[in-house]
């Protein structure tokens, strides 16, 4: 595997590549350029200067998340093949600088949704939580005001403010687009950027909604093990793939994580692994914990057991983590929690390759 930490650039995240080069394992810097708007080409020079910055510490850029997609092409307005076209330059501009998968997602207006951005566990550490009752009984409008408050001042991904300004509007359009639609709009999108991909040895990584079911009454199609076999079969092509992470599909205890790894992992069709942990106290109510926790709801040595045991070498990162020891930061992506599930993601697999190796 490909040990990974997400970094949101020398302008925008408090934690420096030197730091993150001090993770005892690490290799790759997840990357993105968050300044250029949804929908526009990202330039050369740009990518290129982002790929030096990072080769600099000593690190490597083979990873971008995320190439967002426009809501025109989520919709399916005409529009969108502008859209398309740009994300294919896009990802041209992409493999000149050796990037080899992209994360991406397909929901609907909201990237991921939390209710609450620093929620205080027994031991006094801050993780991300989510409630559906406050969902059913506060307004969009309001739930963004509220996140943004709690967002220390940083750049959320996925909540752009320009985006969210027009949130109404967004809904309106949601208004006739069903999962049947989101689905087609989504083959419509990947019938055109794949064959791209190809040529570009990239692969293109979907990542799962996140909570797994409808908000605020939108779409979600990326919820499950059926309709990630339904995705991956949109186009069915080797860079066609999936972001598999275990917090996103796990908050639904329906989402077996390991047998999902090992079913997509035997397809060859998991390029990006997100591993981490949560706690699910009731259907609709759970919040984020520390990678080693016994009071989790998932099974993180089984789940890793079933990425070595399917031959898996692509790019892993411990995604979220509790914000600890009086650390400040962007909600969920602190350094320090997210080191300790580095260490921990590593030990699992050198024993698991150990127990292996001694059959």
């Amino acid at each position: 595997m490909l040990m990974s930490f997400r970094w949101f650039g020398s302008k925008n995240d408090a934690i420096s590549l030197r730091y993150i080069r001090q993770i005892p394992g690490m290799q790759n810097i997840v990357g993105a350029l968050f300044h250029i708007p949804v929908g526009e080409v990202w330039p050369v020079e740009e990518i290129m200067a982002l790929k030096n910055e990072i080769e600099s510490a000593g690190l490597l850029f083979k990873t971008v998340e995320s190439v967002n997609v426009h809501e025109d092409i989520k919709l399916g307005l005409p529009s969108r093949d502008r859209y398309i076209d740009n994300y294919c330059t896009t990802l041209r501009n992409l493999s000149k600088a050796g990037v080899t998968v992209v994360c991406y997602n397909f929901m609907p207006v909201f990237d991921w949704m939390r209710t609450v951005l620093d929620w205080k566990l027994q031991d006094e550490s801050a993780v991300l939580f989510y409630d559906e009752n406050v969902i059913r009984n506060i307004k969009p409008e309001e739930l963004i005001r509220e996140i943004e408050n709690g967002s220390g001042g940083f750049i959320l991904p996925g909540w752009e403010k320009e985006r969210l300004a027009t949130i109404r509007d967004l809904f309106d359009l949601y208004k006739d687009v069903d999962e049947e639609k989101l689905f087609a709009n989504l083959q419509y999108f990947l019938k055109a950027i794949i064959p791209v991909a190809q040529e570009c040895g990239i692969k293109m990584a979907i990542h799962p909604d996140d909570p797994p079911w409808p908000v605020f009454g939108l779409p979600r199609i990326t919820t499950s093990k059926a309709n990630l076999e339904r995705i991956v079969k949109l186009v069915d092509n080797p860079y066609n793939g999936l972001t598999l992470c275990s917090g996103s599909l796990g908050a639904n205890s329906d989402n077996n994580i390991p047998e999902i790894v090992r079913h997509f992992g035997k397809m060859g069709r998991i390029h990006f692994a997100h591993i981490r942990n949560i706690k699910i106290d009731s259907p609709g109510l759970f919040w984020e914990i520390a990678h080693k926790d016994d009071r989790g709801s998932l099974d993180l040595f089984e789940i890793v057991k079933a990425y070595y045991d399917t031959g898996f070498d692509g790019p892993v990162r411990p995604d979220h983590g509790r914000m600890i020891w009086d650390e400040k930061g962007r909600p969920g992506y602190g350094l320090y929690d997210r080191a300790l599930g580095v260490t921990y993601i590593h030990g699992l697999w050198d024993a698991i390759s150990r127990l292996h190796n001694r059959g």
